[in-house]
């Protein structure tokens, strides 16, 4: 296609209520748009970098043995219910009811789901362990969306899960995931560190976020010098020298045990 065919609006000047420098040069390269708080438009532009970082992800998904599906954005309030998580989880979870009054909220997250279609095929542990992932947008009524696509209302996420029949089995697929992510992140050409952090609304026994380094980033981390142990801050009170502590801003790549 042609240059001149190609739908590619850039601005001179970034809107006034960007507020970090990534979200103003992918407006002014005609990546995104803003629809309203926390909601972006995808260009065509930024559509195509988006589905190349879907497909590093995917290829190495794939590798480790994943097999992709793809799951509904409208979820059923039975199905928080029974988890417990329908009360639960907080304001975050957009809540909506029908035309016939049953309750259904927008997917932040798609742990009920998945585990009840699992349950309903799967009946043998013979047919475990498997790992399906999916790309999918979710929502999150943030009560303060902030640094452009990376703390949006609306997001297009992978998410991934994986059902074992054993404990063993249960920690070699985490082990695989946490493999996979550091062979993403190197292929992305981050500079990154795998941190213990707080399981938080999610839930599970412990979790690893994947922090790349920024200077907008909001979250710390300590770092031991010595043995090279690093955690969220929410996660821990290392006593570590004040200057191993760096700001970094975690892109939303977590693995949880639970």
């Amino acid at each position: 296609m042609k240059l001149t065919q190609y739908y590619l609006p850039t601005l001179k000047e970034a809107p006034k209520d960007a507020d970090i420098i990534s979200a103003k040069l992918m407006m002014r390269a005609g990546l995104i748009r803003k629809t309203a708080s926390g909601i972006y438009e995808w260009l065509p532009l930024g559509m195509r970098i988006l589905k190349k970082i879907e497909q590093i992800i995917r290829e190495e998904l794939d590798a480790s043995g994943c097999c992709e599906v793809w799951l509904p954005v409208v979820q059923p309030q039975e199905l928080w219910e029974e988890s417990g998580r329908w009360s639960l989880y907080g304001k975050e979870l957009l809540r909506f009811k029908d035309r016939k009054d049953s309750g259904f909220c927008l997917a932040p997250t798609a742990e009920e789901v998945i585990t009840k279609m699992v349950s309903k095929d799967v009946s043998s542990y013979k047919q475990l362990p498997v790992c399906l992932y999916q790309f999918g947008t979710k929502f999150r009524d943030e009560i303060r969306p902030r640094f452009g696509v990376m703390r949006a209302r609306e997001f297009y996420m992978k998410d991934a899960y994986s059902f074992s029949p054993t404990e063993d089995s249960a920690n070699e697929w985490y082990q695989r995931m946490y493999d996979a992510y550091v062979r993403i992140f190197n292929r992305f050409g981050f500079k990154f560190k795998a941190v213990e952090a707080d399981t938080g609304s999610i839930g599970g026994n412990f979790s690893h976020e994947f922090m790349v380094l920024a200077q907008t980033g909001e979250n710390e981390i300590s770092v031991c010098p010595k043995c090279g142990y690093s955690a969220n801050i929410e996660k821990t009170e290392l006593a570590a020298p004040k200057e191993a502590a760096q700001m970094l801003r975690t892109l939303g790549s977590r693995i949880t045990k639970k």
